[in-house]
């Protein structure tokens, strides 16, 4: 049994070793050739993964793994947009990210049921699942080029955000759709979501931030770094039962903590974990490409 563990942690740690040597050399010169980040990344995975060298045993659970750096890239965004501002953007959300959701998605729709002469239902699953974006790649992107702060970075960022919050009712349209007796999403559950978020308000107020206070004056920064991924998981999970984008529960956290005295310190805390399972998930996206 010890042998077997040891052996697991071997390959784990090959795998490892080969995913951040790999990225090391290649990310670099992909950047030297004017290679986005992003494209690097995935170039990297599919080099790696079963179409070339095959060095990865389950892309999948990899995948996995590493989704988790969107939730934290989506909290670190939620830190940098204070409530305020937030609430200065809700036309912007809902006017361009409604026009862009629901167009896409109808037009999507209609070619679908029209020229490819799929049923109604099948067809709407179609064109509103196509007229979702990834969040993950476009923030990376506008990130990177340092756009996130222009006209069109905050547009094409309040487009994002409504399409995650369009997943809420979206999801709860499909068992409808599907004609199933019974429906997980009835007025119980839409209840149970806002009473979690309203508990996520006072929570993050009078609970959390008094949290912090107390972590802070131990004076070791470590334990800063540990209470913010405490925070970070414990959210998720919470998402995670409900049924609900974790996402998009990280960025509301984020944003209701976006005022509080330690912001600066989750961002750094935060910044380092986000960017190497970035990097891990557009690399599993990568080698999970069938060429």
């Amino acid at each position: 049994m010890l042998f077997l563990a040891a052996t697991i942690d071997s390959a784990m740690m090959l795998d490892a070793t080969i995913f951040l040597g790999a990225a090391v050399i290649l990310i670099p010169l992909a950047k030297r050739f004017g290679i986005a980040t992003v494209l690097g990344y995935l170039f990297t995975g599919l080099l790696l993964g079963p179409s070339f060298l095959k060095v990865a045993s389950n892309p999948n659970d990899l995948l996995h793994f590493s989704e988790f750096g969107v939730v934290l890239l989506l909290f670190i965004i939620g830190l940098e947009l204070q409530p305020s501002r937030l609430w200065a953007l809700r036309h912007a959300i809902f006017v361009l990210g409604g026009l862009q959701v629901t167009i896409t998605g109808v037009v999507l729709m209609l070619i679908a049921w029209h020229f490819f002469h799929i049923r109604l239902s099948h067809s709407f699953v179609i064109g509103f699942g196509l007229a979702l974006s990834s969040t993950a790649f476009v923030l990376q992107l506008l990130s990177e080029k340092k756009q996130l702060s222009t006209t069109h970075g905050q547009q094409a960022f309040t487009i994002l955000l409504f399409q995650d919050i369009a997943v809420i009712p979206l999801l709860a349209a499909l068992p409808f759709l599907s004609g199933a007796q019974e429906q997980k999403y009835d007025w119980i559950y839409f209840a149970k979501v806002v009473s979690i978020f309203a508990g996520m308000v006072f929570v993050s107020r009078f609970v959390v931030r008094p949290f912090f206070k107390f972590v802070a004056s131990s004076k070791a920064t470590e334990l800063l770094t540990a209470a913010a991924l405490f925070i970070v998981l414990g959210v998720s999970l919470l998402m995670n039962y409900i049924g609900l984008s974790m996402a998009l529960g990280e960025f509301l956290t984020g944003v209701l903590l976006a005022d509080s005295e330690y912001r600066h310190e989750l961002e750094a805390s935060i910044e380092p974990f986000k960017g190497l399972l970035l990097g891990l998930f557009f690399m599993s996206v990568g080698m999970l490409t069938n060429v």
